[in-house]
């Protein structure tokens, strides 16, 4: 798994806990319903903190919590 993946399980996972759509997320997270599509469909593979952080906060969670999971911590170190 890399960094884009885990990042779009972990979106998905909150939004199944959080009882929402990715679509809300989005309104909620003022970020826009296409960035996060392209996010949770692996589109997208330089994902900003900044957009994380709305994210988190449509969430109401720290970064910190996001990033608090197995994904993020037995990712291997990618080289391009």
């Amino acid at each position: 798994m890399n960094i884009s993946q885990a990042v779009a399980f972990r979106i998905l996972e909150l939004c199944k806990e959080k009882k929402i759509t990715v679509n809300r997320l989005s309104t909620i997270s003022a970020v826009t319903q296409s960035t996060v599509n392209d996010i949770v469909n692996n589109k997208s593979k330089n994902i900003g903190i900044a957009t994380i952080k709305k994210l988190c906060d449509g969430l109401e969670i720290s970064i910190t919590d996001f990033f608090d999971t197995p994904y993020f911590r037995e990712l291997e170190q990618e080289i391009y």
